[in-house]
């Protein structure tokens, strides 16, 4: 697994070098200033650590109360003895705050802001005296040239943290200042190991076995990688992902886009068909309106010529007889024709008018002769070829012979 170093100058891959094997394992970190930038313990929380974090400046105390729930967060100076000083704040640099009034007259000087404010003070003899239960695993101290201060408030007798680290170096220089310090922790027997340009790191005598891990500085055996790189190499990774979902609904987007123009293409053919065959259904219809027309023409012109007029009783007499010739219902006709006698004096005159609508007639009646008789006249002598006939029919026929006997002797 990669380790990220969020640590300024890596003093995080040296430490978990040495303490890697470490489960839960405890830190004290004085003048912690950010959870995240800078931090030499944050890789060490991300594993499960937690520890003691003093922050004095309200702001970056904030962030450590939101960002690291499972430590001690403290708002407070370390230093020789329970009390209050004055910190002096470059609120344009990050980790430049220092009791020190020298530091802020420098830092002035260089044209920087400098703020003041009032801070509670306590040694970290009380603070272990009332957090602390276990072993202290390290303990970095970087307070910008007040580690003397911190350190005479130490109690090394009683709580014995495996390894220290120590800011070195006057604040932004190279010129080392432990000469100022350092014998209150050789003296407290522990042995340097390590200077790393800006920090020195002690191990404390009972712990022998981790001297071996600052022989080197960190290189490319420790796997780690910077936070910052970290960063941009997942921000680029996102970036390709995001390049490629991207490129993945571009794709989708030019199939959709292809196939939604076969679609309106085909669309296009079919209203193109469409309208050919509307418009052909609309020449069909104009012709049939044609037609229309001049059938109604002609047939208004029959209705009104003379020759419809006058033959409008024959076509009548040729429905009527048209109708005998249906199976049973000449039968009913017939039947109601001879019973109903005005019926009969309208039909007759026409019949004697038309000879040969009367022989018509007469035809209908002779197909007929499979009908049931009728009782026939009393006294009447019928001839045998109208025995057959039903008394109505046959009284008909006597009176169509009687109209034609008339109009012959006329």
């Amino acid at each position: 697994m990669t380790f990220i170093t969020y640590a300024q100058n890596c003093e995080d891959v040296l430490l978990w070098r040495a303490l890697g094997h470490v489960k839960d394992g405890f830190y004290i970190d004085v003048g912690a200033n950010d959870p995240v930038e800078h931090s030499v313990t944050k890789a060490f929380y991300d594993r499960g650590w937690h520890g003691i974090s003093i922050e004095p400046l309200p702001a970056y105390h904030q962030a450590f109360l939101a960002q690291r729930t499972r430590d001690v967060n403290l708002a407070i100076a370390a230093g020789a003895a329970d009390g209050e000083l004055t910190l002096y704040d470059v609120p344009d640099v990050r980790g430049w705050a220092s009791p020190e009034r020298e530091v802020a007259d420098a830092h002035a000087a260089q044209g920087h802001k400098v703020a003041e404010l009032k801070v509670p003070v306590r040694t970290l003899a009380s603070v272990c005296e009332q957090y602390v239960q276990g072993d202290i695993h390290f303990l970095k101290i970087d307070v910008e040239g007040f580690e003397g201060e911190v350190l005479r408030g130490m109690d090394f007798a009683r709580w014995r943290p495996w390894i220290l680290v120590i800011e070195a170096t006057l604040p932004n220089s190279r010129v080392t200042n432990h000469d100022t310090w350092e014998h209150m922790v050789t003296g407290q027997r522990y042995r340097f190991v390590w200077f790393d340009g800006l920090n020195r790191y002690y191990v404390a005598e009972e712990h022998p076995e981790l001297e071996a891990a600052f022989g080197v500085p960190p290189n490319v055996f420790d796997e780690y990688v910077s936070y910052h790189l970290a960063e941009a190499w997942d921000a680029h990774k996102s970036v390709v992902k995001a390049l490629r979902e991207s490129e993945a609904h571009a794709a989708v987007a030019r199939v959709e886009m292809h196939d939604a123009m076969q679609r309106a293409q085909q669309l296009e053919d079919q209203g193109e068909q469409l309208r050919a065959e509307l418009a052909a259904v609309h020449a069909a219809n104009h012709q049939t309106s044609l037609w229309a027309q001049g059938l109604e023409e002609h047939l208004v012109a029959m209705q009104n010529s003379t020759s419809w007029k006058i033959t409008r009783p024959l076509r009548g007499a040729g429905r009527v007889v048209h109708s005998l010739r249906r199976p049973g219902l000449a039968r009913r006709v017939l039947s109601r024709i001879t019973s109903y006698e005005p019926l009969r004096r309208a039909i007759i005159p026409i019949l004697l008018r038309y000879p040969a609508l009367g022989k018509r007639v007469s035809a209908s009646l002779q197909a007929l002769k499979q009908a049931v008789p009728g009782p026939a006249p009393e006294g009447a002598a019928v001839p045998e070829e109208l025995r057959a006939l039903p008394a109505s029919v046959r009284a008909v026929l006597a009176d169509l012979k009687r109209a034609r006997s008339n109009q012959a002797g006329s």
